[in-house]
């Protein structure tokens, strides 16, 4: 019997706003922590490792979206791995394993020699970045490289082993995913939260991060090799892992020059911020952005849920699915933005009171403006990602315009306009609504329902 696509059900869904409700819960639980006992100053380091952290996942350039989306397909019974589209195919197909075989050996030394890259880049350059931001720190400038040698440790194993996340999410192991993210994450609520107290500031966060990254990907591994699933593998003869990672290459390229361009029009903020602004305002507006991210997270959580069952139902070619999910995944977002941002507006400032914080909310015109400019921002994303389950990938160069817009932007925005906070906020929206914002939610919609409902 063929290990197929799992089913995503209601069961699943609930898992996942479960998993989601538990890391924003524990967030919240260590966030008033770090707000309470570390200074202004360390906040805008905290949150100047958490962009170099994305920055450095960039690397992956692509790969573990797409390495997943074609875990998808093997298992949803395809016979061949294309470089555009999808091999059709039908719902009682089995499973090449000696394509998954090879799709396996192609991931493991791609990642092999990406993180012995990012070991390079973040020991020279990342070094010197960083010893320039800490010119103008005046805290605990040892812990602070003491938390940087780990958080160089944690991106290299990270990326050693991300493709890990792909085999789970292309298999299909929502609940899975959310119980292995459960645990290292109250592993690494509870480490942290000991180790401030003790007094060792940013070590505190990375060591508990580096500890509940090791722990989640020992599970991982458990959970997708099984003891049948190891069978089957010993017994296939593999395919060519040239040939597999020659015809995964192209789009995986294309999706980190898309991720490349939503880094600079998203995080780039940060980064470029920091040599205009206080580190008291890197960290105000980190720290929005920070809850931000937290409320997208919410957001996308049935988008992110059902994407194995998006290549799914593009091998399958089930047009009536993808509008049910299209519809699911577009509705909860809007929804969930909507309330969520009610909710930050009125009680936001009472909360950071309440916990005594030293470090505060941008005001409150300036929240809901981001609420707005992100709430379009993940909405065109997730029709990015209806396209992009078809194996087509449109939108690379559009996303690279707008990173180079955006940073563009900040730059008059933050240099010659001083514009400050501000700046920071509308770069990227403006930079996204010439053109992101609205094309690829019409492309969706003009093909799930365009010819006439056909």
């Amino acid at each position: 019997m063929a290990e197929k696509v799992e089913h995503i059900g209601k069961r699943e869904i609930a898992w996942s706003y479960a998993g989601t409700a538990f890391m924003i819960g524990a967030g919240v639980i260590l966030l008033p922590f770090i707000l309470h006992k570390m200074p202004q100053e360390t906040v805008g380091i905290w949150n100047i490792f958490q962009t170099i952290t994305f920055l450095v996942l960039l690397l992956d350039f692509g790969f573990r979206p797409s390495f997943a989306r074609n875990i998808s397909y093997i298992f949803s019974g395809v016979d061949s791995l294309q470089k555009e589209g999808v091999s059709h195919t039908t719902a009682d197909a089995q499973v090449n394993y000696g394509l998954l075989k090879g799709t396996l050996t192609a991931m493991r030394r791609f990642y092999r020699w990406i993180a012995l890259a990012v070991f390079g880049i973040l020991a020279t350059a990342g070094t010197a970045y960083f010893y320039y931001i800490l010119q103008k720190y005046s805290g605990d400038r040892q812990d602070a490289l003491i938390a940087w040698i780990l958080l160089i440790a944690i991106n290299c194993y990270n990326l050693y082993t991300f493709y890990y996340d792909a085999l789970l999410t292309g298999k299909g192991y929502i609940t899975r995913i959310q119980q292995i993210n459960m645990l290292g994450q109250t592993v690494y609520i509870s480490l942290a939260i000991g180790q401030i107290y003790a007094g060792l500031g940013l070590t505190a966060i990375v060591a508990s991060q580096l500890v509940a990254t090791i722990i989640r990907r020992l599970l991982t591994y458990h959970v997708f090799f099984t003891p049948e699933l190891k069978a089957h593998l010993r017994e296939a003869e593999a395919d060519e892992p040239k040939d597999i990672f020659g015809a995964i290459t192209p789009n995986a390229i294309k999706i980190g020059l898309t991720q490349l361009g939503g880094f600079l029009v998203n995080k780039s903020a940060l980064l470029i911020g920091s040599a205009f602004l206080t580190l008291e305002q890197i960290a105000c507006y980190g720290i929005t952005i920070q809850v931000m991210d937290i409320l997208a997270r919410c957001a996308t959580v049935f988008y992110q849920s059902y994407t194995p069952k998006l290549a799914q139902c593009r091998a399958e070619n089930d047009l009536i699915g993808l509008r049910r999910y299209y519809i699911l995944c577009i509705g909860s977002l809007w929804t969930i933005f909507l309330l969520g941002g009610l909710a930050w507006i009125l009680l936001g400032n009472w909360a950071l009171q309440l916990i005594d914080s030293q470090t505060p909310f941008v005001p409150i015109v300036m929240l809901c403006v981001l609420l707005l400019i992100n709430a379009l921002e993940h909405n065109h994303a997730v029709s990015a990602g209806f396209i992009m389950a078809d194996n087509k990938i449109p939108f690379f160069i559009p996303s690279l315009v707008s990173g180079a817009a955006t940073v563009l932007l900040l730059w008059i925005f933050l240099g010659p306009l001083h514009w400050g906070i501000w700046g920071l906020i509308l770069a990227p929206g403006i930079a996204q609504l010439a053109y992101q914002n609205w094309k690829w939610p019409s492309v969706v919609i003009k093909e799930l329902w365009g010819n006439d409902g056909k």
